[in-house]
């Protein structure tokens, strides 16, 4: 296992060693989306790892998807996030925030404040249901269309979370820009209807996802700015018709930056490979993640596809996983059904293999 653990630099980000904690919603924010003291217990626990990827966490109430999904909007999230960061830098730990605006794929129930929106490119209901603790499985909202004052918004609320996210102690952030959220949203041919120049032809259903990626660039500095796609994710009912056209374009478009890293997921699609992809249309450093064990992960890196593996499942049972991959003890496995409920079982109460 050398690969894996030699120290990295992607952009203004140093790595002490290539594996990578991958974003993982967890649901243990308050119910108006401030962090908790059990989130920094949780993530200082896995402070071993290169890079720590916190959670999908939304730069607006808008936002906000499921039920107790954190936020970077107030100053008492801020406040949340800065004990969360104190505690991963206490263990000498570095993170970055992946932000994650829901867009459509929401419920009315899981709001954080009474009043807020569902909100899209277009008014399309997403099929689907989503867990709320009000009301149990409910159908995603019908969301409101953005105008393009609002649409404008949005954009402008990235940079200004970017910002937050600094505020708070963390050394960038991640534009999640799949699993059918905002921004995949605009991409698909099935959920962004707009014929202004946010909709329509490639181009313009691109045109959001690149300038949140632009707002946030200029807000910290594309260096501190990463990028999580998978071409050709239908999740959450998307469609995009042409994924390898799709995502060469958007690389393209934003390849003149230095950004920190590209975060590329596994297609589900045979036909794409994805870390090919990547490796063709974006010159910077390459997270790969595709439920990698240590070994294809090692593997992986000493092929030269990519810069650093990131692991998620592995994460949560495991939050010595990077000690027990460096002398090859056995992996322990996780409690699915506190995979989403509140508090410390099945979260912050996992034992390393010595405890």
């Amino acid at each position: 296992m050398k690969k894996l653990f030699e120290p990295a630099k992607f952009g203004a980000l140093t790595l002490k060693n290539r594996i990578v904690m991958a974003p993982m919603t967890r649901n243990r924010a308050t119910v108006t989306s401030i962090p908790t003291e059990v989130m920094a217990q949780y993530y200082s626990q896995r402070a071993e790892a290169g890079l720590i990827v916190v959670e999908g966490t939304s730069p607006a109430p808008e936002g906000v998807s499921y039920i107790r999904m954190p936020g970077i909007w107030s100053d008492e999230q801020i406040d949340g996030w800065a004990k969360v960061n104190r505690a991963i830098t206490a263990n000498d730990g570095l993170a970055v925030l992946q932000l994650m605006h829901g867009g459509r794929i929401s419920s009315v129930h899981n709001k954080p404040y009474p009043g807020v929106r569902t909100v899209g490119p277009s008014a399309v209901l997403a099929a689907g249901e989503v867990w709320t603790d009000a009301a149990g499985m409910q159908q995603f909202d019908m969301p409101e269309a953005l105008s393009s004052n609002e649409v404008q918004e949005a954009i402008i609320q990235y940079g200004v979370a970017a910002k937050n996210a600094i505020a708070a102690g963390f050394a960038g952030v991640e534009f999640h820009c799949t699993s059918g959220y905002l921004p995949m949203q605009f991409i698909g041919v099935n959920s962004n209807l707009r014929q202004d120049e946010y909709g329509g032809h490639l181009e313009g259903r691109l045109r959001f996802p690149i300038e949140c990626m632009l707002s946030m660039a200029n807000a910290i500095g594309a260096e501190k700015v990463g990028l999580r796609i998978c071409p050709g994710n239908p999740f959450n009912d998307i469609d995009d018709p042409d994924p390898i056209a799709t995502y060469t374009h958007l690389l393209k478009s934003i390849t003149h930056l230095p950004w920190a890293y590209l975060h590329i997921m596994k297609s589900p699609l045979p036909n794409i490979d994805a870390f090919k992809l990547a490796k063709e249309h974006f010159s910077g450093a390459i997270i790969l993640n595709d439920g990698f064990t240590p070994e294809t992960a090692e593997n992986a890196l000493e092929a030269g596809l990519g810069d650093a593996v990131s692991f998620a499942r592995s994460f949560i049972g495991n939050p010595d996983l990077v000690s027990r991959i460096r002398s090859g003890q056995a992996l322990a496995k996780f409690d699915r059904k506190t995979l989403y409920t509140d508090g410390a079982k099945g979260y912050s109460d996992y034992p390393t293999f010595s405890g």
